[in-house]
């Protein structure tokens, strides 16, 4: 065994708008607004026995803060997130940084947001054992192979990293949750689709698993040059990191191509884990890579327009308009048939919003009909309401509310 040292928006109407340091593990540090939960890291001593490694082949690591109370037995786990690397190049750029070793991360991670201990500030889940798994393989923690040229070696093992991890969590009381949030940011959002049924099985069948991504209903669309600049990363990344034997098999047989179900449109629709997808329509790292990335942009017609929105011409707002729609339609199929899922898709120039404060839970937190995204998680998670809210889009009242990333 591994050890270790409501009310929603109709969405007919919503698709048809185009205007719409000391000896404990943790510590808290005092800030001039809030004070901060550091959590320290755990090295999974003996993921090294089972080929766990992180690119460059230091152990993988995460941080555990206990629950305690009426939580004490109930688990939430947060992938991080980071991008990936699809060759070579930029596997072994990536290999020496804190995206590819536990050597050169923080020690200390900040716990807030949906990881937040304030009964205050993340009222449902405050007391509850929260674990943030480190990110060091480069894809979502799917991959598992390695690659040797006689001088340097790669070890793309996210799939075992993933599996080590829980295998140190379990006698931890991971195995006798009473209930279980798996969630994720950005690639760790997305690394929740491919993980969601799997950790369902590690898991009593007395326990109620549920799943969250945030920020990683990574699309499959056509860029402004009408190219498909992410699907061909994705086939390139999917190859690399030999990422095709880990996704889900009822997604692969039934595609011609398929390493298309590293993308959740096409996965989503084969996890029967309940689960809600929070995401803006106007993602940012979307806009900036896949809608719009530079390689599509050669003369940088959209350079403005990304870097602030109230540049963007009244054709490049119809294009965002024409990729949120298209978020929206791969969503739909969720929307109408999921009975047990949530979501909460907002008009934000944002990415990433339950780790972060001011954006899950608070005075000026984005909001839908009122609600934020902490309580529409909540509402979803505990059957307290039907929880399936989809913003108008930009620009809209609740623009006020919106965090952007992107003036």
């Amino acid at each position: 065994m591994i050890q270790s040292v409501s009310v929603t928006v109709n969405f007919a109407v919503a698709f048809a708008l185009v205007c719409i340091f000391t000896v404990e593990p943790w510590r808290v540090v005092n800030s001039q607004e809030e004070q901060r939960l550091l959590v320290d890291m755990t090295i999974v001593t003996n993921a090294r026995d089972t080929g766990a490694l992180c690119l460059d082949g230091s152990l993988p690591g995460y941080h555990l803060h206990r629950g305690y109370g009426a939580g004490e037995n109930n688990w939430l786990l947060q992938f991080e997130g980071g991008g990936w690397c699809n060759d070579l190049q930029s596997c072994l750029e990536r290999a020496p940084t804190r995206r590819g070793s536990t050597k050169h991360m923080n020690k200390f991670a900040v716990f807030s947001g949906i990881l937040s201990n304030n009964a205050t500030l993340n009222p449902d889940f405050y007391n509850w054992n929260r674990v943030k798994l480190r990110y060091c393989d480069g894809a979502s923690f799917t991959g598992n192979r390695v690659f040797k040229n006689g001088t340097k070696t790669l070890y793309f093992k996210g799939q075992k990293i993933w599996e080590a991890i829980i295998e140190d969590l379990l006698p931890k009381g991971l195995g006798n949750a009473y209930k279980a949030l798996l969630s994720g940011c950005s690639a760790g959002g997305l690394a929740t689709f491919h993980h969601c049924d799997n950790f369902t099985k590690y898991l009593p069948t007395t326990t109620t698993v549920k799943c969250l991504s945030d920020a990683g209903f990574f699309l499959d669309g056509r860029d402004v040059s009408l190219n498909h600049t992410m699907r061909y990363f994705v086939k390139s990344l999917v190859t690399l990191q030999g990422i095709e034997q880990n996704l889900n098999e009822n997604c692969t047989s039934a595609l011609s191509y398929p390493d298309l179900c590293f993308f959740p449109q096409y996965a989503l629709k084969y996890i029967s884990t309940p689960y809600f997808i929070l995401n803006s329509a106007y993602d940012v790292f979307q806009f900036h890579h896949i809608l719009a990335p530079p390689s599509a942009d050669p003369l940088g017609h959209w350079s403005h327009c990304r870097a602030n929105k109230s540049t963007c011409t009244p054709a490049q707002i119809n294009t965002l308009q024409g990729f949120r729609l298209s978020m929206l339609a791969a969503l739909k199929p969720f929307y109408f048939y999921s009975k047990r899922g949530g979501m909460f898709i907002n008009s934000c120039f944002a990415h990433c919003q339950s780790e972060s404060q001011e954006t899950w839970f608070g005075d000026d937190s984005p909001r839908i009909n009122n609600k934020t995204i902490a309580e529409a998680v909540g509402d979803w998670y505990f059957s307290r309401n039907r929880s399936k809210l989809i913003d108008r889009p930009y620009p809209c009242d609740n623009d006020k509310t919106c965090h952007n990333l992107i003036p």
